[in-house]
């Protein structure tokens, strides 16, 4: 073989490769999601779920100690106001009213064995047959039997009583929503045995961040819905906000009530409470995302119509956990990037993708 040539060859071939030239790969065009600008939108999502609770809810006992014997209601049962509910075994209190009749029996006897003495040392006074520091004793005597029989008519009065607090009553009509006790339990007194709950009145119980109370407090009537039913609203009203943060949470609870609630609403069922949207349509409400901070001027990507980004400052009235208030710096129908505004550069070409949401 000829050696030189071959040599030569494979020299003229890997020159003519390397002077081949190589084409760079076309840029990518960035896909982003884009936000329409609508003024005033966005603040009547602002929103907050909740629990549907009783406005009255009451934690029954008896009001003396006992074995309970009967509970006659069960969890979710309806009860009326009158209604009995629960009773404790009579027998030892029975034997209390017995015993305090008696005593009665015997402090009117006692009374009437001193005045009868009273009457006869009077006499004898009279007749000047005992002195004056004897009809005094039996005086005195009659006295302390007199307030002795007001004692035990008491005692009897209060032994009556007691025997008819065996018999646990609801106060009001409602839904029984605990039950905490079991026939065969030794109950003391005030140990809760039942929890009525009122339906009459039914609120929504909601946790508010700190920096949304003053809105919530301020929001008059509002709107309510239930999962279970989404498209029915309720008109609300604020009752009450709490004026200390949970030590866990760090939220407010507020209660709304539901002032046009019907037999659909029950109680703990899940709920939203709706803020209604301002007046002013000078606002609007954009995606977290979209706000591009250039040194201490948020600003935030406009996509103009040659599909290109252009950098836009705005001015933020407040940073909210459901997106960023904007008051100055776009207007109505413009459309922004929704997300993804840190990896763009000015006048970058974009592919638009519709549907950002705040």
């Amino acid at each position: 073989m000829n050696y030189p040539i071959i040599v030569a060859l494979l020299s003229l071939s890997v020159m003519a490769g390397c002077g081949e030239k190589t084409t760079p790969p076309a840029p990518q065009t960035r896909t982003v999601l884009a936000y329409t600008v609508a003024m005033g939108a966005g603040f009547n999502q602002a929103e907050y779920s909740g629990e549907v609770k009783p406005r009255h809810e009451t934690a029954l006992a008896f009001r003396v100690g006992g074995k309970l014997i009967e509970r006659r209601v069960e969890l979710g049962d309806r009860v009326a106001a009158g209604q009995v509910l629960a009773r404790l075994d009579p027998a030892d209190l029975a034997q209390s009213q017995k015993s305090a009749e008696a005593l009665l029996a015997a402090a009117e006897a006692d009374r009437a064995f001193a005045r009868a003495e009273a009457e006869r040392y009077r006499g004898l006074k009279t007749q000047q047959f005992v002195s004056a520091a004897a009809l005094d004793a039996k005086e005195t005597a009659l006295k302390a039997a007199e307030e002795k029989m007001r004692a035990a008519a008491a005692q009897k009065m209060l032994a009556a009583n007691q025997s008819g607090y065996t018999a646990l009553s609801s106060d009001a009509n409602g839904v029984v929503s605990a039950v905490l006790a079991e026939a065969g339990q030794v109950m003391a007194a005030g140990q809760s045995v039942l929890k009525v709950a009122r339906t009459d009145e039914k609120e929504v119980l909601v946790a508010v961040p700190e920096n949304r109370v003053a809105e919530l407090s301020n929001a008059g009537e509002v709107a309510v819905t239930l999962w279970a039913a989404p498209d029915k609203r309720y008109r609300g009203r604020v009752r009450e906000i709490a004026p200390q943060a949970d030590p866990v949470t760090r939220t407010y609870g507020a209660r709304v009530s539901i002032l046009n609630a019907d037999a659909e609403v029950r109680l703990g069922q899940t709920a939203r409470v709706l803020l209604s949207k301002p007046a002013a349509g000078a606002e609007t409400l954009i995606p977290l995302g979209s706000v591009f901070q250039q040194g201490q001027q948020p600003s935030v990507w406009l996509i103009g119509k040659d599909g290109r980004v252009h950098l836009r400052p705005v001015r933020v009235s407040a940073w909210r956990e459901d997106g960023v208030s904007v008051n100055g710096g776009l207007a109505a129908g413009e459309r922004i990037v929704a997300a993804g505004a840190h990896k763009l550069v000015e006048g970058e070409a974009v592919r638009v993708e519709e549907g950002g949401r705040p």
